[in-house]
């Protein structure tokens, strides 16, 4: 935890302690004013049963008896009003709390975000590089089985080093693949893509500088694997300007990639197992988390039109970010979200207000 949320923890210990402390004390006041009610008590009834002689010890009893009754009052009150004023101390140190840790996870969000960010950028310098790779710019120049084979080993020889990538695929105009990287392992060649969203995107892209990112899906030839597919033309020349004469069409990963990414979000032992860390898309729909859960299926509820903030809902602090994008890459909407269950003595069963991250 960071010192400002030690700090905040022990003001609150302190408050609890001072709570304790006075309550204890005005009950020792209280339990020696009621002996000493009892003594003026007896003091009046012996008194009465001196009568003459015990008449002016009858009005010290008296006495006695109607300070006990204002000390009485008074400690009541005292009590009373310690009680109303340690309470709101206890409720804005809760409430400093809560702000200092809503804060702290919008910042961890933020972190995950900018990670996801800056890997997929990478992905898109990668497939605008490889596009315009000689062995792949020929195979669609002057298309036939030998440049096709040479394009799937040089698809080969870039999948050994870059590990991250499920699969690369060279695809014709028509939207055929005519050779991929990981053929031993997928049996793509020759398979009909152009149905695919990505494809149609892909071959509309005006220059070799742009690219088009798909939203992670479950790939069919990929064995219904999650991933991340990047996209752009193939030119004439290999030319930023030329004319596309075919697409590339790389494939991350995401799964194994974006939990390394949750789970490695900077919370102490403690935080970890009462959190849950997501990457959701645009529409909510989870797309990575650190319990392995909801991939893809969950959506969580929306969480109003700021960029970053917190708030508390049903015992949880919920604290997200909104992709900020990385140098080319602008990011496709995407959030980090951190769901954190508050300790059970400060639960909150209602939604507060979006706090908006500073």
């Amino acid at each position: 935890m960071t010192a400002s949320v030690v700090s905040i923890r022990d003001i609150s210990s302190k408050s609890d302690s001072v709570q304790q402390i006075a309550f204890n004390k005005v009950g020792q006041i209280r339990a020696i004013n009621r002996r000493m009610r009892i003594l003026a008590l007896n003091a009046l009834i012996e008194a009465e049963r001196a009568g003459e002689a015990g008449r002016g010890f009858a009005v010290v009893s008296q006495e006695v008896r109607g300070i006990s009754e204002e000390v009485e009052k008074l400690s009541t009150a005292l009590e009373a009003e310690l009680a109303s004023e340690i309470g709101e101390i206890s409720s804005l140190v809760q409430e400093m709390s809560q702000s200092s840790q809503g804060q702290r996870l919008v910042d961890l969000a933020l972190n995950a975000i900018e990670i996801v960010d800056r890997n997929l950028y990478e992905r898109t310098c990668d497939v605008r590089w490889w596009a315009t790779d000689s062995a792949f710019v020929d195979a669609m120049t002057a298309p036939d089985e030998t440049a096709f084979a040479y394009a799937a080993r040089r698809l080969d020889v870039i999948l050994r080093a870059y590990t991250v990538y499920l699969d690369i695929w060279l695809c014709d105009p028509s939207g055929k693949v005519v050779a991929s990287g990981r053929g031993d392992r997928f049996a793509v060649t020759g398979a009909d893509v152009s149905s695919r969203p990505w494809f149609r995107t892909g071959m509309g892209l005006r220059t070799g500088d742009d690219f088009h990112a798909e939203d992670i899906a479950r790939e069919p030839l990929l064995a219904n694997t999650a991933v991340a597919t990047f996209v752009t033309p193939v030119r004439t020349g290999g030319e930023a300007d030329g004319r596309p004469i075919g697409l590339l069409a790389i494939h991350f990963d995401w799964e194994p990639q974006s939990r390394a990414i949750v789970e490695g979000v900077r919370l102490t032992d403690e935080e970890r197992a009462v959190s849950r860390v997501l990457i959701v898309d645009r529409d909510n729909r989870v797309i990575a988390a650190s319990d392995g859960a909801g991939l893809l299926t969950e959506r969580l509820p929306a969480f109003g039109g700021s960029q970053a903030g917190w708030q508390v809902s049903d015992g949880r602090i919920v604290a997200q970010h909104v992709t900020p994008g990385y140098e080319t890459y602008r990011g496709l909407g995407w959030r980090g979200v951190i769901e954190q269950r508050l300790a059970a003595d400060k639960p909150s069963a209602t939604v507060t207000p979006l706090k908006r991250s500073r």
